[in-house]
């Protein structure tokens, strides 16, 4: 399992979310750029960047993202605000080593049908696009998890899968920024119903125990946030776990 640390970006700043409630924000006095510097330049090489202003029709942040994400050389696994089809193929052909897609994937029932024939045509979709299911309470949650699916969650994930998206970014939002520890009993209700899938947890991650237990599943990677800037977990001890992961990503 591989460790990739989060970095989420609410009116150009540095911040993290509570339960992904906008008026429970934590802001961090260091930059998009400082951050990205600070970890390539201890050895990490993927990032998980989130436009949180995107993930709420503002797209205020975009240009900016877009200018500091194309100089750098790392990976970037990129989401927030993403509405179409052709910004996938944007994001993609810039360079995003992934693309993660949300609330147009839950509202739109041909989007990723469209994206699936547009996208996996030349390359496998589980490899550049990245579904993400927001839950609380097993509910999906979209538009900045203000806003609630009635789609099931597991049959939201058989649709995914069908059109052949194996990588989902499961974010427990109960658990999201308090640093209480993972969703373990989440992430094993959906390996318990599809083993295969490509599993990026979110949410609640408190230190490496918690990144220990994850990685007892047959889980992927993990997205880790607010532990770094808390000082629950450092940079050079997610650079050590990924060096000895097999994982290759």
């Amino acid at each position: 399992m591989y460790i990739i640390p989060a970095i989420d970006i609410l009116d150009k700043k540095v911040v993290r979310l509570k339960e992904g409630d906008y008026k429970q924000v934590t802001k961090y006095d260091v930059t998009l750029e400082e951050m990205i510097e600070k970890y390539q330049s201890n050895g990490t090489n993927f990032i998980h960047i989130i436009d949180l202003n995107g993930a709420k029709n503002d797209f205020s942040n975009q240009s900016y993202l877009f200018d500091v994400i194309k100089k750098t050389d790392m990976k970037v696994q990129y989401g927030g605000g993403i509405r179409n089809i052709e910004k996938v193929k944007e994001l993609i052909g810039s360079g995003i080593h992934r693309v993660i897609v949300g609330t147009q994937a839950i509202t739109n029932p041909t989007f990723l049908d469209e994206l699936s024939k547009e996208i996996c045509g030349k390359h496998q979709c589980s490899n550049q696009v990245v579904v993400a299911i927001d839950v609380l309470n097993e509910v999906i949650k979209y538009s900045g998890w203000m806003e609630s699916s009635p789609i099931k969650l597991l049959d939201y994930v058989d649709k995914c899968l069908s059109l052949g998206f194996f990588r989902f970014l499961c974010t427990d939002i109960d658990k999201d920024g308090k640093l209480g520890g993972a969703g373990i009993q989440l992430y094993e209700k959906l390996l318990d119903h599809s083993p295969f899938i490509k599993l990026i947890a979110s949410g609640g991650v408190s230190s490496m125990k918690d990144v220990e237990k994850l990685n007892q599943l047959n889980i992927e990677s993990c997205v880790v946030g607010k532990a770094i800037y808390e000082g629950h977990i450092t940079i050079d001890e997610i650079k050590n776990w990924n060096l000895e992961s097999l994982i290759s990503i």
